[in-house]
């Protein structure tokens, strides 16, 4: 796969607690003992580290990992360092990042660059594998609700990488998650405004639609009565043109409505085939081919490739806590010290002709 992006994100967008980290606040202690203890003893080696992981992933967060070392370094001039980009497939063992210079100047903030590294390559990782599954249908990023707040400015931007990556659209659900690229929030007439409206779906999302700019795309949820079909074609006769889609959220201990009379071959409950069919069908028979069909609840890149490879005809994925879940480790390790091989066993100093010099 090619690399999608050649351009970095400046340091200031990602707005770190600068004089924290240089203080070593989030680091590991270890770390600044050893720090300390350089330069009590007057020792400054000068170092290449190099920082991998050992999956098949596509890079996240590394903009952001080489905005910690511009802006929190003693002395960033004094370093050189060599990254791929945000969005590069990544081989197991292979350097994302590598850093040369005085260790004295730097020592403090590897906790910082690996964990931004690794949490932001798990993001963009995840959502790739998901718009692979669901073959170039768009995706909207629904995590925010299962994480802490912090953590959305850069998982949205990881998503949005991993769209580009795949060449296909991806919606967030808050602004902060849009916020590094300059984006904007979507969502769907919740639930929430439907219970407002005391359970009436047609009457909330018709509110909706006069209070919201004209050229929003309305997309209302149709499971809050289990009544999907139903739901979906009067919510559809009652805004007309200004409905963009409907979404089925079913929760995996119901069975829909529509349902009842056919259970007895397939597991009826949650979102399924049987029943997005039905959706559709009954939407395309009432003249509303237009309006799309949004499926959400549960659904992972298992769970979307084989939607996908039944036909289900879903437009588009809600996909939630599934995109923030896994692990996708770093390690860095010293492997030169002033010009020799210092690496631990069973490591070494690995050559990489895709980094590019940071300026």
């Amino acid at each position: 796969m090619e690399r999608t992006r050649t351009k970095r994100l400046p340091p200031e967008i990602f707005e770190l607690p600068v004089e924290k980290m240089r203080e070593g606040y989030y680091t590991d202690a270890y770390f600044n003992h050893t720090r300390e203890m350089l330069l009590r003893d007057g020792r400054h080696p000068r170092v290449v580290m190099q920082a991998f992981q050992k999956k098949h992933s596509h890079l996240g967060g590394i903009d952001e990992a080489i905005a910690v070392l511009k802006l929190c370094a003693d002395d960033w001039d004094d370093l050189t360092v060599h990254a791929l980009y945000d969005g590069d497939p990544i081989e197991p063992y292979e350097p994302v990042l590598t850093i040369e210079g005085d260790y004295t100047s730097f020592a403090h903030l590897e906790t910082v660059y690996l964990g931004v590294l690794a949490r932001r390559t798990l993001i963009t990782s995840n959502v790739v594998r998901v718009l692979e599954a669901a073959n170039g249908k768009p995706i909207i990023f629904m995590p925010a609700r299962h994480d802490h707040h912090r953590v959305q400015t850069g998982d949205g931007y990881a998503a949005y990488v991993a769209g580009q990556v795949c060449g296909t659209e991806i919606g967030v659900t808050s602004d902060a998650q849009a916020s590094w690229w300059g984006g904007r929030g979507v969502g769907t007439v919740p639930h929430a405004l439907i219970a407002s409206y005391g359970g009436n779906t047609v009457l909330a999302a018709t509110r909706f639609a006069e209070h919201t700019d004209p050229d929003m795309n309305i997309t209302v949820l149709v499971d809050f009565e289990n009544d999907s079909v139903r739901t979906a074609l009067e919510v559809a006769r009652a805004l007309g043109p200004r409905l963009w889609g409907v979404r089925l959220d079913t929760s995996g201990q119901l069975v829909d409505r529509s349902l009842w009379d056919e259970m007895g071959d397939f597991e009826p409950r949650g979102v399924n085939e049987r029943l997005v069919r039905k959706v559709r069908e009954a939407l395309d028979r009432d003249g509303f081919e237009r309006v799309k069909i949004v499926a959400s609840g549960g659904f992972d890149a298992e769970r979307i490739r084989a939607f996908e490879q039944l036909g289900v005809p879903v437009d588009s994925y809600g996909v939630g806590s599934a995109l923030i879940r896994g692990e996708n480790d770093y390690t860095a390790d010293i492997v030169m010290t002033d010009g020799r091989p210092s690496a631990k066993a069973g490591r070494r100093y690995r050559p990489s002709p895709r980094v590019e010099l940071v300026e």
